[in-house]
């Protein structure tokens, strides 16, 4: 159905429900949030089944959503009543997946608000069904995160339409806020002092189950409100989970624990370590001293869904992750940030993004005539002394140095050698990715990509790193300035091979 595609063609029994479910006898169903995290997740897997979609996203939210045929996209003015009555009409069953922490001010009051006109309009219109992800904690102080997730699903139910509220406990999966905080932690910090609250216990659930859960509850009869917590297999803390993920990840972390930090002061130390996250990470630790384990098993007695447990979870998320960069293109990048280049490169998840595009005169086809060509006697048009320098620095320290024991008029294949980076991708005319195999501490690619018309090609080369830990993200920003002028000068001398081929087949 439509453009898009379920990506992850790996998931077991929890997302085996989203595949049989018939598409919905016509009815319409109403996403909210379709374009944050869990929201675009499931409007893929809705229009994967032949759901008649609308998604509801704020003005200007449209531009930020690629849909199916069956999709309906409408920015509205959540706070506008006769709007949101509008957007209900023909609405069977309608998900609310909004949250406004990421806004200033009193994000409480303003979700509030937003979960009354909701349900209010909701009412008005008929929906029969609305389904809302919220967040599992018990205790008698929750935190105000919390505290306001448990509020907007009792506001949802007081209105009066049948209301099926999942409370999840840590959601893993690449892109996923709690990811990232464990994520940037662990790869940043090889020693950390962990205060006593990360050891409380959660019950970590990855996306795809969530997923599973919200799609499943399109079956449930009509009528009822229900409250279903939800977690993966394994009861874990969030120590648990960094220690996992370090373990994936073939990270070394030491960990000390000591009773003095607060969460209000950790969540300080937390902005200076993924300042991108702070203000909604903030407020996500603030929670983490709550117990979030499954109490009640109703959602395992009602629907056929046996979660993952971490350790298949964070590898799912990693996995995901590989496979979303594979099919990545990062010429609208370059582009985009011609003139404002961040030194240091894009971060991207774990991985760390160096982008830089040369518009030619000349078809496609001749652009990618000299990438085609690279290495071997023909060298990498530029410094390539400091290639062969790089080659006997590997060959050294027991890697793999410069490989050139194959002919300069060749056709590359994926597993091709290049001298000591191999081929991992290839489309002629458009796409060459390299993947090194030196000694190095993470992953790294080198990408080119070509793209235009008869007369004119944008190439854009890519650097791509994985840095491993501290190490690695201390080997990048140290050697960052080289590769800039190597990167940089190579790109330069590509465009002018492709001229001087041009003007010799002329």
């Amino acid at each position: 159905m439509g453009s898009i595609r379920y990506a992850d063609d790996t998931m077991t029994t929890s997302s085996q429900c989203a595949r049989t479910i018939p598409p919905c006898s016509g009815r319409v169903i109403l996403v909210t949030g379709a374009t944050g995290y869990v929201g675009s997740r499931l409007l893929r897997t809705l229009e994967a089944v032949g759901a008649r979609v609308r998604c509801l996203v704020r003005v200007g939210g449209a531009k930020c959503l690629a849909v199916g045929a069956n999709t309906e996209v409408m920015e509205t003015d959540l706070l506008n009543p006769a709007a949101l009555r509008a957007a209900m009409q023909n609405v069977h069953t309608a998900y609310y997946l909004i949250h406004s922490m990421k806004d200033p001010g009193d994000f409480e009051e303003k979700d509030r608000q937003l979960a009354s006109a909701f349900a209010t309009s909701a009412r008005e219109a008929r929906v029969r069904r609305i389904i809302y992800l919220g967040g599992l904690a018990h205790g008698n102080s929750l935190s105000k995160h919390l505290a306001s997730r448990q509020e907007v699903g009792s506001i949802l139910r007081e209105s009066g339409v049948p209301t099926i509220e999942f409370r999840a406990s840590v959601i893993i999966g690449a892109g996923s806020i709690s990811f990232e905080m464990v994520r940037s932690l662990v790869e940043r910090l090889p020693i950390m002092v962990t205060p006593l609250w990360v050891s409380m216990p959660a019950q970590p659930i990855s996306i795809e189950d969530v997923i599973a859960y919200l799609i499943a509850a399109l079956d449930l009869e009509d009528g009822q409100c229900r409250i279903f917590e939800i977690g993966g297999a394994d009861r874990v803390s969030y120590l648990g989970l960094m220690q996992e993920y370090c373990r994936q990840r073939g990270l070394r972390c030491i960990m000390i624990p000591v009773p003095v930090l607060t969460p209000w002061l950790s969540s300080l130390w937390l902005r200076l370590m993924t300042p991108l996250q702070a203000r909604v990470g903030r407020k996500l630790i603030e929670g983490v001293r709550n117990d979030t384990t499954v109490k009640d098993d109703g959602a395992a007695r009602v629907f056929s869904i046996h979660p993952r447990g971490t350790r298949e979870a964070i590898a799912q998320a990693l996995a995901e992750e590989d496979r979303q960069f594979l099919h990545t293109r990062w010429m609208h990048t370059a582009i985009s940030r011609q003139n404002r280049r961040p030194w240091g490169g894009v971060r991207s998840g774990s991985r760390i993004v160096d982008a830089r595009s040369v518009q030619v005169p000349h078809p496609p086809s001749a652009a990618f005539r000299p990438i085609q060509r690279i290495g071997g006697r023909r060298g990498w048009y530029y410094v390539d002394w400091m290639w062969r320098l790089r080659a006997l620095i590997d060959s050294a320290v027991g890697g793999v140095g410069m490989r050139r024991n194959y002919s300069d008029q060749r056709t590359l294949a994926p597993g091709d050698i290049v001298d000591f980076w191999r081929v991992e991708a290839i489309e002629p005319n458009h796409l060459l990715r390299l993947v090194a195999e030196m000694k190095l501490p993470g992953r790294a690619w080198l990408q080119f990509e070509v793209a235009g018309d008869d007369r004119h090609s944008t190439v854009t080369q890519t650097a791509i790193f994985d840095p491993v830990g501290l190490t690695g993200l201390l080997y990048w920003y140290l050697t960052y300035p080289i590769h800039t002028i190597i990167f940089a000068g190579m790109l330069r001398a590509i465009a002018k091979r492709i001229e001087q081929e041009r003007r010799l087949d002329t």
